[in-house]
């Protein structure tokens, strides 16, 4: 229904992860002496995507039927596949949580849909959404935005790329972005610069990751 009633449509970035990837290593390294648990490259998105819809609330907004509703919280939905088929619970109010906040909401929402114990609250109030299948060593592709959202991200598989660094090549680890969103909502300029603020975010992750 969402494909075929939403104008959805695409805007496609890559991002240098190589400083993203550091992060999130150190923080494993971490969390083995300290016995918490390890925040995934799939936190560090949620966590960077938060901070950027602070900053282009459109792509938090919902479509309602007549008009636009621009909404308070950023609820970060995160699709995870389960055995008969594909769940999204929320990582509640991710702009104000801490890296390992996001991290632990995770863990939990993983084990219960795992078992198939979600709880309406755990899928309820998600005003953006995530889509990773990078495990799935896919390299990019486009997703179906969940109404009465905007807008969601499909997040590819991290691979090395032969790249131009000052003019130069150089392999680095590279992420496809794609970003689905409802026209009705944004335009086509408001989805390139979330994407390019989302983007400079991933290649700079110590300025905004909060610990």
């Amino acid at each position: 229904q969402s494909w075929t009633t939403v104008p959805h449509f695409f805007v496609v970035r890559d991002a240098d992860t190589g400083a993203l990837l550091e992060i999130q290593k150190k923080l494993k390294q971490e969390s083995l002496s300290s016995q918490t648990v390890a925040p995934t490259i799939s936190d560090c998105l949620v966590a960077l995507v938060a901070h950027t819809l602070e900053r282009h609330p459109a792509l938090n907004s919902s479509w309602t039927g007549d008009n636009i509703r621009l909404n308070p919280e950023i609820n970060v939905s995160l699709a995870m596949a389960v055995t008969d088929g594909v769940v999204a619970p929320v990582i509640q109010k991710a702009n104000s949580a801490s890296l390992t906040e996001i991290a632990k909401q995770r863990v939990g929402l993983s084990e219960r849909a795992r078992a198939g114990r979600l709880q309406p609250a755990d899928i309820s109030g998600g005003t953006f959404t995530i889509s990773n299948l990078g495990m799935f060593k896919v390299d990019s592709f486009t997703a179906i935005i969940t109404p009465p959202q905007a807008a969601i991200l499909a997040v590819g598989a991290v691979s090395d790329r032969v790249v131009a660094v000052d003019g130069h090549p150089a392999v680095r680890p590279i992420l496809t972005l794609s970003l689905s969103s409802d026209h009705r909502v944004v335009d086509g300029a408001r989805a390139a610069d979330f994407m390019n603020d989302l983007v400079s975010a991933i290649r700079e992750p110590a300025k905004w990751l909060r610990l």
